[in-house]
């Protein structure tokens, strides 16, 4: 029997999918129109009536969740049947939460090609049978009219109230606007005013204001969708940035679709604008944290190739050891900073990390304020404090028993000093030469840090004082990469 065929909107991101829908559904003689995105599909929704709508759930951007939710908010397409198809494994709570966005039904995946096809068949003809029954209603109505110009005229400002609605406004990150070609007319929903940062009691809709608070940079986008619609185009996108009253940069994604006239004339241009901004900063620190990582692995690489490179032993086992030591003792700040974020390190907590190797009971005391130190300046003093800890445990008070150690520190104007006093240990002789230890501990606090490195070697037990400046900027700081011909430098003056 013949009918009037009826638009079928199928949506999914997968084009082998949409070929299939297409192959099952073509018996049903009607009209299928495919959409690949969310986006594609409220585009399609401006332009075209659609009998029933096939969506699939998982989507990139706008899922069939989010998608439904959009259509069912605008009047033209509260009674839309919508049809969700998944992929996954349907459970009631997906079911009704399918429902609650104003889906009619769900079709599971391995889709049955004659379920599929009585559903949208049943769809289609109640469509159709809506359809007729609104044209016989407005033929009422027109008759209703010719007799009643007042009513007519009512009925006319409601058509054109209806045709000027908005998209739907997702959590007030979307906005939708209509312009009237013919007449300029402009109109923007509420979405629209939230995002530019203007008020519909002040700001006059119209091309000067609206060019006026695009970034300057970017007006020429609007001069060349103008453009683009005279030439022919229905549909068009693009990203672009807004400058609020307040001084806020805004970033926003357009999509517009013209209607034409029979001659094929551009009468209006309907448009939805999606502020992007949280999704732009986010790029922006995804990029800057990929640039950060990459300058902390550099600096990283460039202490532990010069660790390798300068570390002193008389036998394999020996140098193996002092390697996995420093190497572990920077694998242990860099740790601490990751947690953080990259924004510092406890001094307390570095301490703590050197001590867990060790089984010392009560023989170490601590003492001093929490204090909070920039990378660089951790990465610095990690190491230091491992060589201070290994001699230490190897010749010093931690390598018996009846040895005590107190670390003490504070902070006056900016300045970290922090003492290391062993007593109670072996007898204690001053050294004939320096290690590599003490001689990079001294490089790397004096050089790197610009702070200064005290030794007394007295007999009861080592004392050590450190000075360090906790503000100074050192190269380590520097994105350019010198950090590591400076750490590298140092620790061969150390080993010469």
């Amino acid at each position: 029997m013949d009918h009037e065929k009826v638009n079928i909107l199928l949506v999914d991101d997968q084009p082998a999918k949409l070929l299939a829908y297409e192959v099952i559904l073509k018996d049903l003689d009607e009209n299928l129109v495919i959409a690949s995105s969310g986006r594609e599909a409220l585009e399609v929704l401006l332009k075209t009536e659609i009998a029933v709508i096939l969506v699939d759930v998982c989507m990139p951007e706008l899922d069939g969740f989010e998608l439904a939710a959009m259509i069912r908010e605008h009047p033209r397409f509260q009674k839309t049947a919508m049809i969700f198809i998944s992929a996954i494994q349907v459970s009631d709570i997906d079911r009704l939460r399918g429902y609650e966005m104003g889906a009619v039904d769900y079709v599971p995946v391995p889709v049955v090609p004659e379920v599929l096809r009585a559903k949208i068949k049943v769809f289609a003809e109640l469509y159709r049978k809506t359809r007729e029954l609104e044209r016989l209603n407005r033929e009422l109505e027109d008759r209703v009219r010719a007799r009643t110009a007042e009513l007519e005229n009512s009925t006319a400002k409601l058509r054109e109230s209806e045709q000027r609605r908005s998209m739907a406004i997702a959590a007030g990150k979307m906005g939708s606007w209509d312009w009237d070609w013919i007449s300029g007319d402009w109109m923007w929903d509420e979405g629209q005013y939230r995002i530019f940062g203007v008020s519909p009691d002040s700001f006059a809709v119209n091309p000067a204001n609206v060019q006026a608070l695009l970034h300057p940079d970017d007006v020429e986008q609007l001069r060349k969708a103008i453009a683009e619609f005279n030439k022919g185009t229905r549909a068009y996108e693009t990203e672009f940035r807004i400058i609020r009253p307040d001084g806020e940069v805004r970033w926003c994604v357009g999509t517009a679709a013209a209607t034409v006239d029979d001659s094929s004339r551009v009468v209006r241009v309907s448009g939805v604008t999606v502020d992007i901004t949280e999704r732009k900063r986010a790029e922006e620190r995804q990029n800057l944290l990929a640039r950060e990582v990459d300058h902390r692995a550099k600096n990283a690489l460039a202490l532990a190739q010069s660790i390798v490179r300068l570390t002193r032993a008389d036998e394999v086992k020996a140098y193996v050891n002092a390697v996995e030591g420093r190497i572990n003792a920077l694998a242990r700040v860099h740790t601490i900073l990751s947690l953080s974020g990259w924004q510092g390190a406890e001094l307390s907590r570095l301490i703590d990390e050197e001590l867990a190797p060790y089984s010392l009971g009560g023989q170490i005391v601590l003492a001093g304020p929490e204090v909070q130190l920039l990378p660089t300046t951790a990465q610095t003093l990690a190491l230091a404090l491992h060589e201070l800890f290994t001699n230490s445990a190897k010749y010093g008070a931690l390598s018996t028993r009846s040895g005590r150690l107190a670390i003490r520190w504070q902070v006056e104007n900016q300045l970290l000093t922090l003492s290391w006093e062993e007593s109670g240990g072996p007898l204690v002789m001053t050294p004939k030469s320096r290690g590599f230890g003490t001689r990079s501990l001294l490089a790397s606090v004096e050089s790197q840090l610009g702070g200064q490195a005290q030794f007394d070697w007295r007999a009861e037990g080592l004392l050590c004082r450190l000075e360090v400046p906790l503000t100074r900027k050192t190269s380590a700081a520097s994105p350019s990469g010198k950090f590591e011909d400076a750490s590298s430098a140092e620790l061969q003056r150390a080993s010469g």
